[in-house]
């Protein structure tokens, strides 16, 4: 079958891509394959969208959870970790999948399947989403200049407007270079938080132990609150979107051949910056129980951790360094914000907006309530509003989770891209676990007003 035929017979099913209406349009198959290559040039070449989800799964917010779930329990909720990359792992493979298949983002294939009306109000909970992935940046970053600088949080809310710019001059610069910087600060917080593993010398027997599921994680309320609270956030809702887009910046040829090869290299590139994400998830938890576990130290925040390093291990730059790991995580979370509201923008209202006004707005957005409740209630304040930017994700989970996972188990619409059964299974098995966790964590929080951590 020619490629003209390859590519009628991909766009017989379901959809069919508007040749105006393409994913980040000014990036997208911006980024060559080569042709008659071998496996590792080729790989090298499709390897950058996994980094740029994997931030995702490197979020501050979860940072004081797992510290305290390791210093209050020891290694046991390690398996916890496991599970949830795992999941991470299954939603993400289907999302790419879901870019190569269609030539749409999810965004794109939402708003093709419920119409203008239904896609408009998706398009509002999926900004108030970012926008509270927004805000858990920016209170991660002022957190981090704060301990690392001691410049007072209410300024450095201030400072963390600026990176608007330094985000500007990247994407002038071309994709590949806002990979390469989110490569490297990803590097960083795990080099970082390597250094700071082995200087706690973890027991290795327990910690191995602790990736195998125990029983007393359900039986303990204390423990399940923490393992509930790790497994409530393993996706969060813009990285469906952000995946399912990106991956699209990659010029392989648009026919079924050209799309098999793009979903394999894709898999590699996913599972290993997840793997990576994964280790340092792991490594935070380790941290924790290595360190913390038994001190009779109470670590509530992830301030007190800080505190607390350095005298622990007795080597000043430990403190030091852990607070340039939080401030990396912050401004990757920057980058992968603006790009996922612009496709969102873009794919469900069909919105075109210049990339500096989008990024402006919705940080200001994110700004104004983190400057107000930080000069009103201070470090409390801040704490809280954290914790309700989490709450925000959780309600809007399952408006990206569902349709990917109807898209991607049609037929019509993926062709020979569509889920085998047993994904099928897994997926909806994920799907059901995740929401039944952010209903139960949201529920919680509402009623009683205090995190589960």
């Amino acid at each position: 079958m020619g490629n003209n035929q390859e590519k009628e017979a991909h766009q017989s099913h379901g959809w069919v891509r508007k040749a105006h209406n393409v994913s980040l349009e000014e990036v997208n198959s911006s980024i060559d394959i080569p042709k008659n290559a071998g496996f590792w040039k080729k790989l090298f070449a499709f390897m950058g969208p996994g980094a740029l989800v994997a931030v995702g799964y490197v979020d501050p917010g979860n940072w004081a959870t797992s510290i305290a779930g390791g210093a209050k329990y020891g290694y046991i909720l390690l398996s916890v970790i496991l599970i949830s990359n795992l999941i991470a792992m299954l939603l993400q493979e289907m999302s790419a999948r879901l870019g190569i298949a269609t030539d749409m983002d999810l965004a794109q294939a939402t708003r093709a399947s419920v119409g203008k009306k239904l896609s408009f109000i998706l398009w509002i909970l999926t900004e108030l989403a970012i926008i509270a992935t927004d805000i858990a940046e920016v209170i991660g970053s002022a957190i981090a200049l704060n301990l690392l600088f001691n410049i007072p949080l209410i300024v450095g809310v201030a400072i963390t407007t600026l990176d608007v710019f330094l985000l500007l001059i990247l994407q002038k610069k071309g994709f590949r270079i806002i990979e390469s910087i989110v490569f490297v600060l990803m590097t960083t917080i795990f080099v970082v938080f390597l250094f700071e593993v082995i200087l706690s010398h973890p027991q290795m027997g327990s910690l191995l132990k602790g990736y195998i599921p125990s029983k007393q994680i359900v039986t303990n309320p204390g423990m399940l609150f923490i393992a509930l609270g790790i497994l409530g956030a393993t996706v969060m809702p813009h990285n469906l979107y952000l995946h399912s887009s990106i991956i699209q910046t990659r010029k392989y040829d648009r026919t079924l051949a050209g799309r098999k090869e793009a979903v394999k290299f894709a898999k590699i590139d996913s599972f290993f910056s997840l793997t990576v994400a994964f280790l340092i998830n792991s490594m935070i938890l380790i941290l924790g129980a290595a360190a913390f576990h038994g001190s009779g130290e109470v670590i509530n925040e992830i301030g007190d951790a800080y505190q607390l390093l350095s005298p622990t291990f007795g080597v000043a730059i430990a403190s030091t360094l852990f607070g340039v790991a939080l401030l990396a995580s912050g401004q990757n979370s920057t980058i992968t914000g603006t790009l996922s509201g612009q496709i969102v923008m873009e794919g469900f209202i069909h919105l075109r907006v210049e990339p500096w006004l989008r990024r402006v707005i919705t940080r200001l957005i994110a700004v104004v309530p983190v400057f107000i409740v930080t000069w009103i209630f201070g470090e409390t304040g801040t704490s809280d509003l954290l914790l309700w930017s989490q709450v925000i994700l959780s309600l809007q989970l399952p408006f990206a989770v569902i349709p990917l996972v109807i898209f991607t188990s049609d037929k019509k619409k993926m062709g020979s891209f569509v889920n085998p059964t047993w994904i099928k299974i897994l997926a909806w098995f994920a799907t059901i676990v995740i929401i039944a966790l952010n209903v139960f964590l949201v529920g919680y929080i509402l009623m009683t007003g205090q995190d589960l951590g």
